[in-house]
């Protein structure tokens, strides 16, 4: 499944001063993993995961996490590394994925970052001053009890008022970041989006992305995928965190497809509404991914 094959050959055989990295990116549901898995047998080498999903444990159904007999022997590194009920910032990951990326290179190899999280690639790509702004308990507490009371479109309105530039890169239902750039900016007057300096590329970057530009079909398949979890015991691994004792309020909840299983499960909707809601919500989070995996094209 190896895409423009004579230009990733090209660029391994192009001499530079950076150290070389290779970033498969664009929307959820477009075949990225098996991409990944064919790059890193040819070229022999290990992918660090992008995705703010796959990072936690026990979610691995509705965030179509990486099988070991997908895997294929090829070492993956930034899954499964912190539970639901753990906060896990993009300083957090940046920290520890860069000392992964210095000892693939210390390998003599080229890394491979794969993901659709645009935040956690472009923290590491970018010259990119995450902000240390430790966690304001009150403030978060209080905009939680506010999107339980009103809705997450609520807490969403705040942060469209506050840094309405970053706020158009995050979903409503993406609580936890809509929480935490609210925070960030409260406490330092800073737009998250400022804390990017100039997009200069520290590393010699390979992008390549397995999406074609046809977004009906992109559409269709997203659609069918939330079709194959639901066939896949996706409810079950719903009740299975509830039954771990993890809350309704902890961070594996805010994201799509678990909160619509959990209000089927509360009785609130059928699971017709719940499936249709699913998608609508994917296919709404992938256009906002296009948005954004756009500049990777230049």
């Amino acid at each position: 499944m190896i895409m423009n094959k004579n230009k990733l050959d090209d660029f391994i055989n192009n001499k530079s001063d950076k150290q070389k990295l290779i970033v498969i990116y664009w929307p959820t549901a477009c075949w990225k993993t098996a991409l990944s898995i064919d790059i890193a047998k040819y070229l022999d080498t290990e992918i660090i995961s992008a995705d703010s999903r796959q990072i936690f444990r026990y979610m691995d159904i509705w965030t179509a996490k990486v099988t070991e007999e997908e895997m294929q022997g090829i070492s993956h590194h930034m899954v499964d590394i912190v539970n639901p009920d753990e906060n896990y910032s993009v300083w957090e990951y940046n920290r520890v994925a860069n000392v992964i990326l210095n000892d693939i290179w210390n390998k003599w190899k080229i890394p491979i970052i794969c993901g659709w999280t645009w935040l956690y690639i472009d923290s590491l790509i970018y010259d990119f001053s995450i902000p240390k702004v430790e966690a304001n308990v009150e403030l978060r507490l209080e905009l939680e009890k506010e999107a339980e009371k009103y809705g997450n479109e609520y807490v969403y309105e705040k942060l469209l008022k506050l840094d309405p530039e970053y706020a158009k890169w995050l979903h409503p239902n993406n609580l936890r970041y809509v929480i935490r750039a609210i925070e960030v900016k409260t406490m330092t007057w800073i737009a998250k989006t400022d804390f990017i300096k100039e997009k200069v590329l520290k590393y010699d970057t390979f992008f390549i992305t397995p999406y074609n530009w046809d977004r009906k079909t992109l559409y269709d398949r997203i659609n069918k995928r939330v079709e194959i979890m639901i066939q896949n015991w996706l409810i079950d691994e719903v009740k299975k965190l509830q039954d771990m004792r993890y809350k309704e309020t902890d961070f594996w909840l805010k994201t799509i497809g678990y909160e619509e299983i959990i209000s089927y499960l509360n009785w609130n909707i059928s699971l017709e509404e719940a499936i249709s809601l699913i998608q609508q919500n994917s296919r709404n989070y992938a256009k906002r991914q296009l948005t954004w995996f756009r500049k990777y094209e230049k």
